[in-house]
């Protein structure tokens, strides 16, 4: 009987052994376990040539150049670095077949009014400047993707000065991918500073369009030359409403203009938008008016958003109807109007 249990315990033993070899991958639920998940592509950095730039010199100047990229990307996360005497970065992702390594004379946001030749994905005033998007949220960058990287600079001094740029393109794992990210760009181009005063624009009111109705804003950034003393930004059901203040920035600087990340993404109520107000300080004895020179000034913001809808660049102007109107690129039949706003 003892002999005949010890037989048996072994047979036991050696078809448990065997079914554990036969069946490796089984959890004690009946599941097979889920494979381990593919790690994040390492970073892609590119630089903007170090440029030489004359005393008394202000430009804008782009190159295009591959990320070098060999399979698709989503990125998470775009780290700016500007040197000195840079103004501004912004860096598109671009459907151009040829790099262009030297620096050339271009205008700025060019690509975003056409949206068969780029969009933005991110705009630095800042000297380091980090822009982590939501979880799951993403850049879709395309294998060998083309980057323009476009640099505003200004060399005030009297002395010659070099400027560059680097911009890192930090992705994340493709499984962990959900929304696409889009980029909203809005201003008022109606200013005039008189000489020796303190002037305030707005709240200027900007209903945003019918196609961005329920996405999500989960981080914006105010804009103005060196004479700007403070951009805020409100959320509002209509012209009518105040709204909630949700950019509005303590001891804000135009040089470094902070980028306010939301602790939860922002829906804008159905036909409502933004109202925004620009402050200034003139303290030269010549009036000043909008344009793309730093000796000008703007007053715009831009916000970050999902799901992308496109980029967009809009803006409220009383120069095309006397009760103002809003004109939004690259959809509006006025989108030349642009061209012609440092003139007018």
């Amino acid at each position: 009987m003892l002999v005949r249990a010890g037989k048996h315990l072994a047979f036991v033993s050696a078809f448990a052994a065997a079914l554990a070899l036969a069946l490796p991958a089984c959890s004690s639920s009946g599941n097979t376990d889920t494979p381990p998940k593919a790690p994040a592509p390492p970073p892609a950095t590119l630089t903007f040539p170090t440029t030489v730039v004359p005393a008394g010199v202000e430009n804008t100047q782009c190159v295009v150049m591959r990320l070098g990229n060999a399979a698709p990307l989503h990125i998470g996360a775009v780290h700016n670095v500007l040197g000195t005497s840079s103004h501004h970065l912004i860096v598109y992702r671009v459907n151009d077949t040829v790099e262009k390594l030297k620096p050339f004379d271009c205008q700025p946001f060019t690509d975003t009014l056409d949206p068969n030749k780029g969009s933005p994905l991110m705009v630095t005033q800042k000297h380091d400047d980090l822009l982590t998007l939501p979880s799951g949220v993403a850049y879709s960058i395309d294998a060998n993707q083309m980057i323009r990287l476009e640099m505003h600079y200004i060399n005030a001094s009297g002395s010659e000065k070099t400027v560059t740029a680097t911009s890192e393109m930090i992705p994340i794992a493709d499984e962990d991918f959900r929304d696409e990210a889009g980029f909203l760009f809005i201003g008022n181009p109606d200013i005039r500073l008189p000489a020796k005063s303190q002037t305030k624009l707005g709240p200027t009111f900007f209903q945003i369009p019918s196609e961005l109705a329920g996405v999500k804003f989960f981080a914006m950034t105010g804009h103005e030359h060196k004479l700007g003393t403070n951009v805020q930004v409100a959320m509002a059901s209509s012209a009518a409403d105040p709204g909630k203040m949700i950019y509005d920035v303590p001891n804000w600087t135009w040089s470094e203009p902070k980028t306010e990340v939301f602790d939860a993404p922002l829906t804008v109520p159905n036909d409502g938008g933004f109202s925004f107000t620009c402050s200034w300080n003139n303290t030269t004895d010549q009036s000043v008016r909008y344009g793309e020179s730093a000796n000008d000034e703007m007053c715009f913001f831009w916000a970050y958003y999902y799901p992308s809808q496109g980029a967009r660049v809009c803006i409220h102007t009383t120069r095309t109807t006397a009760s103002g109107g809003d004109i939004c690129c690259p959809d509006s039949p006025l989108c030349g109007f642009f061209d012609d706003l440092t003139t007018h």
